[in-house]
């Protein structure tokens, strides 16, 4: 087998797993590359506090080091609690003429509010190991901190990530996740350029301890794999995200990220595949439901848990046809990245309603728009003079556009089961259907047909 990349972490324990050497490990693996590790501290601490700290003797991060450079290739490092000026400058004399990226967490505090950097090492850090760094990754806090001054807008994040240049780091990530706002936004800055607003969705989370720490290992692997700079910070965002979405909870505090979340998404594209199989087989002996398929080529859409674009949504190949007879056929087989149309539909209709996993789309007319309204199906409707001029129809932007816009102008977005488009040029009036699963699809599909001028049945 080739050699894997190998990525160091030089941090502290968490006995509760969720940050520090622990969190670095499992980012580590989880992205394929291998992890090695220097512990600078060991914590005795759960989801709710740090109850205790007991630091190594510097000799022995050192003895530590040593040993592990002299014997693993490292393709990239990164630094996480360290602790006090003693250990700090045990590490950093193994950081000039370094062979390899290294990215610096500078963690000051537990998510919990446990203090995990003396005062007297502030001054060590940016001494000793800020020169060294070719990215420094500050959350907001910690940013003012090291710069000396309150951020409260871009503007601060300009002026503190010039003030953090300046002590040596190559390029600095500030971590906006501090900030009041709709989404997170990283501001990324290299010597000599203007900040780098790196936008992710927002999650609405308890469950964020450790995220620093996952974010930088995750940085630190891109790196060691050959990545950019700016590639590797968003590939980590994305990763973080995505773990930060299928979080649960470990203990009665701030559990951690889903470190092994894309195993998982992963894992569940068989089971997809085979209940797409299923929900197709089921849609072509449904009675009824020919009348509800358009003249353009229908396809069903199935998402795997926490979808993130087209690549994890199911469809046919072929899409579903009605004969003149009115027999619906299923043409070509389940398969991912099947229908760029449908998917980001339903990718853009999962991030105002997350529950939804399932989207098909139907005929509109009035005798389907009525049986909407009977059958109680919350309608969103889309306005197309609202569309901006660089959205086009091709390649599902403007299902992406179309969809998310109807649902986000709805009273109540994650309520929306059906949006209705009244059509255009080039464009067929359609409902897209939107249910939580492929049962809640059948129904809602035998409630319209059961609704609808015809009284077929279902």
């Amino acid at each position: 087998m080739k050699r894997l990349p190998g990525i160091l972490t030089i941090a502290g324990s968490d006995s509760g797993g969720g940050a520090g050497i622990q969190a670095d490990l499992k980012t580590i693996t989880m992205l394929g590359a291998y992890g090695a590790s220097v512990v600078t501290a060991l914590t005795a601490q759960n989801t709710c506090a740090v109850t205790g700290i007991h630091a190594p003797s510097p000799e022995f991060v050192a003895r530590q080091m040593e040993t592990v450079l002299k014997d693993i290739s490292v393709d990239a490092a990164k630094t996480g609690m360290l602790f006090s000026a003693e250990i700090i400058e045990a590490v950093s004399g193994f950081l000039p003429g370094k062979a390899f990226p290294l990215v610096v967490d500078p963690v000051c505090v537990a998510q919990s509010g446990g203090k995990l950097l003396k005062p007297e090492a502030v001054e060590a850090m940016v001494r000793h190991v800020f020169p060294h760094a070719d990215l420094l990754t500050p959350n907001i806090p910690e940013a003012e901190l090291f710069a000396s001054m309150q951020i409260e807008n871009q503007e601060d994040i300009a002026r503190a990530a010039e003030k953090l240049l300046a002590m040596g780091p190559g390029a600095v990530l500030i971590k906006g996740g501090h900030m009041e706002s709709v989404t997170a936004t990283d501001w990324f800055v290299e010597k000599g350029h203007k900040p780098i607003p790196l936008i992710q969705p927002r999650v609405e989370t308890k469950n964020n301890h450790g995220t620093g720490c996952t974010l930088s290992a995750a940085i630190a692997t891109g790196l060691g794999q050959g990545l950019e700079m700016a590639k590797a910070i968003r590939n980590a965002q994305r990763y973080l995200n995505l773990a930060l979405r299928a979080g649960f909870d470990v203990g009665q505090g701030s559990g951690p990220p889903n470190h092994l979340a894309p195993m998982f998404k992963e894992r569940a594209k068989k089971d997809t595949l085979e209940r797409l199989d299923r929900a197709g087989r089921r849609l072509m002996s449904m009675s009824g439901f020919s009348s509800l398929v358009p003249e353009v080529r229908m396809n069903l859409a199935l998402a795997v848990p926490f979808a993130d674009d087209e690549n994890d949504v199911a469809a046919f190949t072929g899409g579903i046809v009605s004969t003149r007879r009115g027999d619906v056929t299923i043409a070509g087989y389940p398969c991912f990245g099947a229908s760029v149309h449908v998917a980001k539909g339903l990718v853009a209709a999962r991030r105002v309603a997350p529950a939804v996993s399932a989207m098909i789309n139907l005929r509109q007319d009035k005798d389907v728009v009525e049986a909407l309204e009977r059958a109680g199906v919350p309608v969103a409707w889309v306005d197309g003079e609202k569309c901006p001029p660089y959205v086009a129809v091709a390649d599902g932007a403007w299902e992406e556009w179309a969809v998310y816009d109807a649902m986000q102008s709805y009273e109540a977005p994650e309520a929306v089961r059906a949006v209705c488009d009244r059509g255009g040029p080039g464009r067929e009036p359609l409902v897209r259907l939107l249910a939580e699963d492929c049962a809640d699809l059948m129904a809602r599909l035998c409630a319209l047909i059961d609704c609808s001028g015809s009284r077929n049945g279902c």
